[in-house]
């Protein structure tokens, strides 16, 4: 109950001013009546609000099916459009009670992104002709074909008011950053006070006197049942991709409970069936006001549900202060809502990941055509890139020294890129020695054939060819009738650089070897990881302070990976408290809290410590440079047990840490915490170290 009041309820007023603009502007921008708007967000907070999976998540009218309702209304008109909501939100319930909610979610991103892309770009080519005071075309090309023409043409005092709203939606985010005064509110409540003031003659909202007369019914549409059936399921599987992406993202921006996303599809139709019963849009889970819900302070469902008792009272007592509102007003907000579903995050993401053409065609395809002709372009275009990228192996041929070659091949090796395969083998030199090294996920009998093949035919011929492989044993196992049974092979690199250099590598040195088999094994592996790192600069999520033993390698105990962990290794594992001489370990303390921002800082002792047994058998001398490090780690190891004198040191250096300001200020702030862990090299298992206890506990199991 406290939460209620302290929390949701100031959340709820938030969230209801969002929606009282964005449900205005979506119905004017979808052809549907203004009512219409208002009546999804009552349906999304009050019935979506209410049997939701996703408890902060707020559902109303979304911008993203803003163009398909459009084209239902101009067909069907808008009784047969509500019709086809109530319809879609069966379709909905259906899908939920089926458990199909996560299936929604293997729509590839790049798809669902280039679509809302799309329809952004739809929405605010259609809305700039309404803010020029002109009249939108039903689809883009023309809209965009008139554009100039409408520039150039003559122009209304509501040109004015759509500016002013436009520039405010664009510059209030940046000037105040409360989320208690959003600028789609700020920007229709200054467009609405100036056409007042100054006496303009503009399009304004039009509601009936009585709202509740005006609601429009339902009636079965004048069309075929395949229009009807397609309409159905388009309005029901976008809107429910759209619900549940922004479910997940919410999740991503809160601690509490995470989404159940069957049961968050069912409130979704739920929500739709009745809005459409009631003569309302459809209703989505929308990020947008989901995402200031969040930083408005929610907690519980209560606060969705009483912004749309809000929207209702506000609706029925006062629809005259509605009607003040600029239809310009409400045009330039939902110009500058679509032009933000074009994220250019999303854009750079896909372009590391190579993904763009998938998005660019989606977006394309919605703007040019339609959504669903744009959906199925960008779906054909992610099935034959994932066909591609499962298809495609990399082959490259080195000459190493005279006379030996190494032919890499990492991928997936099958009969498409035999032919490929082939032409590169057939053009190494003959009688030569060529090591043929696979870094392979899948070989199929073709690419088997085309490299055996190879092997007997170059060897025929005076040459010397040896097949190796990393990481698995596909080559081998065909070879020998065994690929369905084998298991495959631990990494050899994870193994000493001693075992494996006296068995392959001619008893040359150790380290030259291992940077070798590096740069032949590992490195393919994680260059395009390390090529983003080396781009974007080190964030490591820790500070990892443990001993220089060389038994012990953090990313190998911690399961973590380059770029996680920003290491000090020293002997024991020591923190000199702050303002000791050496300030080595110090800097690396203040450099990773200050400037890396890192969230945890771990001191991780280990068992068989040399440091820790020389300080139980009383120390080195102090006129020995490890004698004087050692004093720095203020560790009392008057017990016995060599595995709580660990314990200790771990607690001790915990301590020291404390010692720093930098580390304390952050502790107080909540933005830092500190962790101790004991690892037992024997067992190969690590402890926890409780501070005030000192006793090991094991990490429980995930």
């Amino acid at each position: 109950m406290p939460d209620l009041f302290r929390r949701d309820l100031p959340a709820s007023v938030v969230v209801f001013l969002i929606a009282i603009p964005l449900s205005l502007g979506i119905a004017a921008a979808s052809g549907a009546p203004l009512m219409a708007g208002l009546i999804a967000a009552v349906c999304g907070g009050l019935v979506a609000g209410a049997l939701s999976g996703a408890p902060l998540q707020v559902s109303g009218p979304a911008a993203g099916l803003t163009v398909i309702v459009a084209g239902v209304v101009a067909d069907f008109g808008w009784a047969g459009t509500a019709a086809v909501v109530a319809l879609a939100g069966l379709v909905q319930i259906g899908l939920g009670a089926a458990r199909l909610g996560r299936t929604a979610l293997a729509l590839s991103p790049a798809v669902v992104h280039g679509m809302l892309a799309g329809i952004g770009v739809v929405i605010a080519l259609s809305q700039l002709h309404v803010v020029l005071g002109g009249e939108a075309q039903s689809h883009a090309p023309g809209n965009l074909l008139d554009l100039p023409a409408q520039i150039l043409g003559s122009h209304t005092p509501s040109v004015l008011i759509g500016l002013l709203a436009g520039a405010i939606m664009l510059i209030w985010p940046k000037l105040v950053r409360t989320s208690l005064l959003p600028a789609a509110l700020i920007a229709v409540v200054a467009a609405t006070l100036t056409a007042m003031l100054a006496g303009l003659d503009v399009a304004r909202v039009d509601l009936p006197d009585q709202p509740l007369d005006a609601i429009v019914l339902p009636s079965w549409p004048s069309a075929s049942v395949g229009a009807i059936a397609i309409a159905v399921v388009t309005i029901a599987l976008v809107a429910s991709v759209e619900s549940l992406l922004s479910a997940v993202a919410v999740d991503k921006l809160h601690e509490g409970r995470r989404a159940r996303l069957n049961k968050e599809l069912v409130a979704q139709g739920v929500a739709n069936s009745v809005s459409g019963l009631l003569g309302g849009l459809p209703v989505t889970g929308v990020i947008v006001r989901s995402s200031a819900n969040v930083a408005a302070g929610a907690r519980t469902r209560a606060s969705a549900i009483m912004h749309g008792i809000w929207v209702a009272a506000f609706v029925l007592l006062c629809a005259g202060l509605l009607e003040q509102i600029p239809l310009a007003a409400l045009a330039a907000v939902l110009v500058v809502v679509g032009l933000r579903l074009v994220d250019l995050g999303h854009i750079r993401a896909y372009v590391r990941h190579r993904e763009l053409p998938t998005y660019l065609v989606t977006a394309l395809g919605v703007i040019a055509f339609d959504l669903l002709t744009g959906v199925a372009l960008g779906m054909a275009v992610a099935a034959l890139s994932m066909l591609w990228r499962v298809a495609r192996c990399d082959i490259r041929s080195t000459e190493i020294r005279p006379g030996h070659w190494l032919v890499n091949v990492t991928g997936t090796a099958c009969f498409i890129g035999s032919a490929r395969l082939a032409r590169e083998l057939a053009a190494l030199p003959e009688a030569h020695s060529v090591e043929v090294e696979l870094h392979l996920d899948y070989l199929d009998h073709g690419a088997f054939e085309t490299i055996r093949d190879w092997r007997d035919a170059y060897e025929r011929t005076g040459g010397r060819v040896a097949v190796r492989e990393v990481h698995d044993s596909w080559f081998h196992r065909a070879t020998a009738g065994r690929l369905g049974s084998a298991r495959s092979r631990p990494p050899r690199f994870l193994g000493s650089w001693s075992r494996w250099q006296a068995h392959d590598r001619g008893g040359r040195d150790a380290m030259a070897a291992g940077i070798d088999e590096f740069e032949r094994s590992v490195a393919p592996l994680v260059r395009p990881h390390l090529a983003g790192l080396a781009r974007a600069g080190q964030q490591p999520e820790q500070l990892f302070i443990t001993c220089a033993d060389s038994r012990v390698v953090p990313n190998l105990i911690t399961g973590s990976g380059p770029g996680d962990l920003f290491c000090v290794r020293n002997v024991g594992n020591i923190v000199p408290v702050f303002g000791a001489p050496d300030s080595s370990v110090g800097a690396a303390i203040e450099y990773a809290v200050d400037v890396l921002g890192v969230s945890v800082i771990t001191v991780c002792g280990h068992s068989g410590c040399g440091a820790v047994r020389a300080m139980m058998s009383g120390g080195a001398p102090l006129d020995t440079s490890l004698g004087r490090w050692l004093s720095k780690a203020r560790t009392d190891v008057a017990d016995d047990n060599e595995e709580s004198c660990i314990a200790a040191n771990v607690v001790q250096q915990l301590a020291n840490l404390r010692t720093y300001p930098s580390v304390a200020a952050a502790i107080t702030e909540g933005r830092l915490r500190l962790a101790g862990l004991y690892f037992d090299l024997a067992q190969t298992r690590m402890y926890t170290v409780d501070e005030e206890q000192g006793l090991q506990r094991p990490i429980p199991a995930a």
